[in-house]
């Protein structure tokens, strides 16, 4: 998707958050050091980079000559954390602010116009940080449904408050063509956008206590073909292991944003 790290480009597309809404859309991440950033997601993700139109502090990363993520060198100018970000698609963008405050959510920034679209960058009730977009997407939108991330999970303390925020602020479960489906399996929120998971949400073993002590956060899930050469790239270029097994494992950047690398496709 042709994008800065909160818009697309302004290349003609055919598909809008009209008709595709609900469902992530996007992923950015802040960055204080681009350079390193660029060196160590090429290296452990075998992505390949371009410039992006804000500026020379923004980059899009390419898998395969697909636009699949934006950076941005704002960590130490704006003062922001570290972060992988979703941006999830809404059919309007001041409605879905309106309702992320009225739910007891707050706005860091935004809506902000960028022609052919509005962005928002938000926190739900608990903390967690994710953004919204409206408008124009890509024009080959399935194709970087197939080269972005492939879901993204929600780490919070009650998955099911969470899934009433976030289906009330996105229109989750509308029943309206393009919209996206919730379900509830394996003790998990489920999110399915034309038949593929795209999203989960969890908040630990089933009729468990919420966990205080839990830092809520969105976490972007990489899909990959070789999990542990990822692992050894990852070490040789600065970043760290967190968790890791056959299939997975949640790794950290040398700027300390987390993610997770997974052979496993959401389908």
């Amino acid at each position: 998707m042709n994008h800065d790290t909160t818009r697309p480009d302004t290349e003609p597309k055919t598909t809008s958050t009209h008709s595709v809404f609900g469902a992530p859309c996007w992923v950015s991440l802040t960055s204080r050091d681009l350079d390193a950033t660029e060196t160590f997601y090429g290296a452990v993700l075998g992505w390949r980079w371009r410039s992006a139109s804000l500026g020379d502090r923004f980059r899009i990363a390419l898998a395969d000559g697909t636009p699949v993520a934006g950076v941005a060198a704002v960590a130490t100018m704006w003062q922001m954390a570290v972060a992988w970000t979703p941006y999830f698609a809404a059919r309007d963008a001041d409605e879905a602010v309106a309702k992320v405050q009225e739910r007891g959510g707050t706005t860091a920034v935004g809506p902000i116009s960028f022609p052919p679209g509005r962005a928002a960058l938000l926190s739900d009730r608990d903390g967690a940080t994710f953004g919204i977009w409206e408008g124009q997407l890509v024009a080959h939108w399935e194709r970087w449904r197939r080269a972005a991330p492939t879901y993204i999970r929600l780490h919070t303390r009650d998955a099911f408050a969470a899934a009433i925020f976030y289906g009330e602020v996105l229109d989750w479960a509308s029943g309206r063509p393009g919209g996206v489906e919730v379900q509830y399996e394996g003790g998990e929120v489920v999110l399915r956008s034309e038949d593929t998971i795209v999203a989960r949400i969890d908040s630990g073993a089933l009729e468990a206590a919420p966990d205080p002590t839990l830092r809520p956060h969105w976490q972007v899930h990489f899909v990959v073909a070789d999990v542990a050469a990822c692992v050894r790239a990852a070490e040789l270029h600065g970043g760290s292991v967190l968790s890791k097994g056959s299939d997975e494992a949640v790794l950290r950047d040398p700027d300390g944003a987390l993610f997770t690398v997974t052979s496993r496709p959401e389908r």
